[in-house]
C-alpha cells in the first residue's frame, strides 16, 4: 500500500513554531490514515527545535532550493541563522520518506521547511513568495512528488494512477 509523508500540523500536532496546529479535516486523510497510510513528520521538530519557537523565513528573495545550494540561509525573527537545523530536518524528512516508500508528500504550505508553492518573504512582514521550502525542495529533487494542504484531491488522483 502506498504511504505518503504528511506534515504532522496537518494532522493535529501541535507542532507548529507557534505551539498550533494547522488540521486540516478532509475524508480522505480520514480513510489514508485509517488504511496506514499515513507516515505523519513535523522536519523542525525532528530537527531538535522546541515547540513553541520564534518564526524563522529564508533569506528575502530566495527559496529552499537557494538554501539546499548553500546560496541562503534561514533566519528566525531574533536574527539567529537557524538554516543548519532546517537543513537537518529536510534530510530527517527525505530519509524517512526514502525508508517508508512514500513517492508523495502532503506538506504544510507558507512554511520554510514545507512550503510547497509559497513561503513568506523574509521580512517577517506576512508578505508570500512563490516557491517551496527546504524541505518540499529536497524531496522533489529525490524523487517524492509534494502536494499542499490544499490539493488533497490532485494527491488522490496521483495515488489512483501508479506510474
Amino acid at each position: 500500500m502506498e504511504k505518503i509523508l504528511v506534515s504532522a500540523c496537518l494532522l493535529g500536532s501541535p507542532v507548529r513554531y507557534n505551539g498550533s496546529d494547522r488540521l486540516v479535516e478532509n475524508s480522505l486523510l480520514t480513510l489514508w490514515r485509517k488504511q496506514g497510510r499515513i507516515v505523519p513528520l513535523c522536519p523542525e521538530v525532528a530537527a531538535g527545535f522546541p515547540t513553541p519557537r520564534p518564526p524563522a523565513e529564508i533569506e528575502p528573495g530566495l527559496l529552499g532550493d537557494d538554501v539546499l545550494a548553500g546560496r541562503a540561509r534561514i533566519f528566525d525573527r531574533t536574527g539567529a541563522d537557524v538554516t543548519s537545523p532546517f537543513r537537518l530536518g529536510a534530510e530527517i524528512a527525505l530519509e524517512t520518506a526514502l525508508s517508508q516508500g512514500c513517492r508523495f508528500a502532503l506538506l504544510t504550505d507558507g512554511s520554510p521547511s514545507c512550503g510547497t508553492s509559497f513561503v513568506y518573504s523574509g521580512h517577517f512582514d506576512g508578505v508570500a513568495s512563490e516557491g517551496r521550502g527546504v524541505v518540499a525542495a529536497l524531496l522533489s529533487q529525490n524523487g517524492v512528488t509534494v502536494f499542499s494542504e490544499s490539493q488533497i484531491g490532485q494527491l488522490a488522483e496521483a495515488l489512483d494512477n501508479p506510474p
